[in-house]
């Protein structure tokens, strides 16, 4: 995702980076302590605690929220897909370049209405350079294949390890179970760490989740 406040692209294991917030208490509650713990409760797939964090810390720091796309992606699997949808929409307005918040905003609308209502909504993109971002963007446009995302990751970890993950949750959009957990075990795997960061950790969630249906 994009980091807004430092006018590039960051890894998303950048995460303490992506958002601006004070110290100082506010009424009982720190907004820091907040979204770290709404984060780790996200990370060890507590689903429901980690949402209901990301919901207190927009109430007490409401100026925040169109920069949690992480509240989006918890929000995903959640099965919150209006309020997800809503999510990225807002991100867009400080993130309108990255491919990635158009996926997710996909998604939700994929799964609370169907993919041709999701391909009709797919949100505008800006210049997102990064391997392979633009056939991925296509991939949900319809114009592009998994298999020619695939075919466009190159050599880098960074690049294949993006094509599996969202190539995995095209398929899981396409309610096609067995191809997206084929892409999203691929997409978790240990050597993929540092070259997903956040993303990994995505990754590592959703297949827990598919492997418990």
């Amino acid at each position: 995702m994009f980091n807004p406040l430092r006018g590039r692209f960051l890894p998303l294991c950048a995460i303490a980076t992506l958002t601006v917030l004070p110290e100082v208490p506010l009424g009982a509650q720190q907004p820091r302590a907040i979204l770290d713990r709404a984060v780790a409760d996200f990370e060890n797939g507590r689903i429901a605690e980690s949402a209901a964090g990301f919901d207190t810390l927009v109430k007490v720091q409401p100026s925040i929220a169109p920069q949690l796309w992480q509240r989006g992606i918890t929000l995903y699997y959640a099965g919150r897909y209006a309020d997800c949808r809503a999510q990225f929409e807002l991100h867009r307005t400080v993130n309108p370049d990255d491919v990635e918040n158009a996926a997710w905003h996909f998604l939700c609308v994929a799964r609370a209405e169907s993919t041709a209502k999701a391909r009709a909504a797919l949100l505008p993109v800006g210049p997102d350079a990064r391997v392979p971002m633009r056939q991925i963007y296509e991939m949900f446009r319809g114009t592009l294949s998994p298999e020619q995302v695939l075919q466009a990751a190159g050599s880098q970890a960074t690049g294949q390890f993006y094509a599996q993950l969202y190539a995995g949750l095209y398929f899981e959009a396409q309610r096609d179970d067995r191809r997206a957990l084929e892409h999203i075990m691929a997409a978790a795997a240990d050597r993929y760490a540092d070259a997903g960061g956040y993303m990994h950790t995505v990754a590592r969630v959703h297949l827990g989740i598919l492997r418990r249906r």
